[in-house]
């Protein structure tokens, strides 16, 4: 997996060392990253994600020197240095190099981080089950960011789903309601109709969720956001994810019972392919 690394004004490859013992993100787990996706020369919606690594970093308290303007061309210019073969995650990085309980807002660092990382196409389907593990009440955690430190409990929920036989765990939030998948939003169809969790600040509302419920509702289809029991999730005729990383999924195991990839998922997903190769960003 060939890598490639921009930090204070030079490329380089591999994993070179950029953080020390001694920062203030590195003790207090204080580091903001986001993620974006290039392939076939595209990149949809990076402008978005690196507008939120900016944003994330000003909710944990630092004070990105990078314009959200900036974050983006350099993400391009390092996504060019690839010859496009294979698919690109890019993941723009914040941390604080200073500071003691909380960052220093001048101690900001910045790094772009840019790896091969192949999409499956279509994607294979995932198997998925409800966490133990919860997403927490916004006042408990800084959920408003993408934040690192809230990447241990999805990590743990992965886990424990996979010694099950499953690889998606539906986790639920604070007040016992479906949240999203451990690595995706989450969406229902039952007799037609389409629903996925109302945005309650305890999970990030997608940059890839907004974008399909918005393509769907361009077609005719509405999708209601809305609380959601996992009861629903369980007895949905389809279920399918949206996330950065695959794009559109869909979930052909809930529990013990299959699915099959169903129609709504299938008008999803080539809906979001044929924007993102009509209008979305361009390398």
């Amino acid at each position: 997996m060939r890598s490639i690394i921009y930090f204070e004004g030079r490329w380089s490859e591999g994993n070179p060392a950029v953080m020390g013992p001694m920062d203030q993100s590195f003790w207090m787990a204080t580091q903001v990253f986001d993620g974006g996706r290039v392939f076939d020369g595209l990149a949809p919606d990076l402008d978005k994600h690196c507008a939120r690594a900016v944003a994330s970093a000003r909710y944990m308290g630092m004070n990105p020197k990078e314009s959200a303007e900036e974050v983006l061309d350099i993400a391009l210019r390092t996504a060019r240095r690839f010859d496009g073969a294979c698919a690109l995650y890019v993941r723009p990085t914040f941390w604080a190099e200073g500071g003691f309980m909380y960052p220093d807002p001048d101690a900001t660092k910045f790094l772009m981080a840019v790896h091969e990382s192949p999409m499956a196409d279509p994607p294979a389907g995932f198997a998925a089950c409800l966490s133990p593990f919860r997403r927490p009440d916004p006042r408990s955690a800084p959920t408003k960011a993408k934040a690192s430190a809230l990447y241990p409990t999805t990590g743990m929920a992965f886990a424990e789903a996979e010694a099950r036989g499953f690889t998606n765990p539906v986790m639920l939030d604070h007040e016992g309601n479906v949240a999203e998948f451990a690595g995706s939003n989450l969406f229902i169809v039952k007799d037609g109709a389409v629903a996925t969790p109302v945005p309650n600040d305890t999970f990030l509302n997608g940059i890839t969720k907004a974008r399909v419920i918005g393509l769907l509702a361009a077609e005719g289809v509405p999708v209601a956001e809305r609380t959601i029991g996992f009861a629903e999730v369980a007895d949905a005729d389809e279920i399918f994810s949206t996330g950065n990383y695959q794009k559109v999924t869909p979930c052909t195991r809930i529990d013990g019972r299959d699915l099959q990839p169903g129609p709504v998922y299938r008008q999803a997903r080539a809906l979001y392919f044929q924007w993102a190769r009509e209008k979305g960003l361009r390398v």
